[in-house]
């Protein structure tokens, strides 16, 4: 989608970050970045919902993020120090996973730089285990990271309807967790976010798989493709700092479908969180 402002003069960047090393059922998502960017071709830049047009935003795709395959930590470095650059350059990110693991250390830069960052989590699964099966770094434990690194009540999380008790027994003291229900208790919470800056993440899984089967873990009862879209208009007058669509896997998304909401889900923010060209 007309992603051809050089990156010095681009206000918004799109990264691909294409890792899944740590997934615990079905693997392809690290294609996910590729598949999105694939059919956006046959998105439109104009969007109805809101009357904006991507050709009047100053945006960029750098592509995806070279990894060394299998190894996870040092993955994790070189995603955190990309993350990091691009905060530096101060440029607004869209990072496009890859398994949900990376959104701890695209995150980690954005805690240091502000201090009062929330976190609001669309997915179906809790991730809030302290291990998976032995390993501290997975998917499955990615937001117990991230809740740990910020502190109490401050990850905000919708559309959750699967996890072990004791993930959300944490969640009782230290995260606002909402089972299975999206845009009303987002609308509910917006008031005590606004002022402070937010980063969003978005695992597709949320999304229920009979309208987004282009995951690795599907998880049946979640939300419509237009409750998810409508929820990330709903957050345009908080102050977003960055944002992260993960989880999508052509292996099993033979329609493509997946891909293609994940694509007009990029259109949506980009024209939802960023300014558009300066005159």
């Amino acid at each position: 989608m007309g992603a051809d402002t050089p990156y010095e003069a681009s206000d918004a960047v799109i990264l691909g970050i294409p890792m899944d090393y740590t997934v615990s059922f079905r693997p392809g998502t690290r294609l996910g970045a590729l598949s999105i960017r694939n059919v956006s071709v046959g998105i439109e830049e104009y969007s109805v919902y809101l009357d904006r047009d991507l050709g009047d935003y100053a945006y960029c795709d750098l592509g995806d993020l070279a990894l060394p395959f299998g190894n996870v930590v040092k993955s994790l470095d070189l995603i955190e120090m990309a993350s990091r650059q691009i905060l530096e350059d101060g440029k607004f990110p869209i990072f496009l996973g890859g398994e949900h693991l990376v959104t701890y250390p695209l995150i980690k830069p954005f805690v240091e730089k502000y201090p009062d960052l929330r976190v609001v989590h669309f997915d179906a699964h809790a991730d809030l285990r302290t291990d998976y099966y032995g390993e501290n770094n997975s998917h499955a434990t990615v937001m117990r990271k991230v809740a740990e690194m910020l502190g109490p009540k401050r990850v905000y999380q919708f559309g959750i309807r699967s996890g072990i008790r004791e993930e959300f027994l944490y969640a009782r003291e230290n995260t606002y967790l909402i089972l299975e229900e999206v845009l009303e208790p987002l609308k509910a919470v917006l008031e005590e976010l606004k002022g402070k800056p937010v980063y969003v993440t978005l695992d597709i899984d949320v999304v229920d798989p009979a309208f987004a089967p282009g995951t690795g873990t599907q998880e049946a009862g979640g939300c419509t493709s237009r409750e998810i879209i409508k929820a990330i208009h709903v957050l345009q007058d908080l102050n977003v700092v960055g944002f992260d669509l993960v989880e999508v896997s052509p292996a099993t998304d033979s329609s493509e479908r997946t891909a293609l909401l994940a694509a007009k889900l990029v259109r949506e923010a980009i024209l939802s969180f960023v300014g558009p060209k300066k005159e």
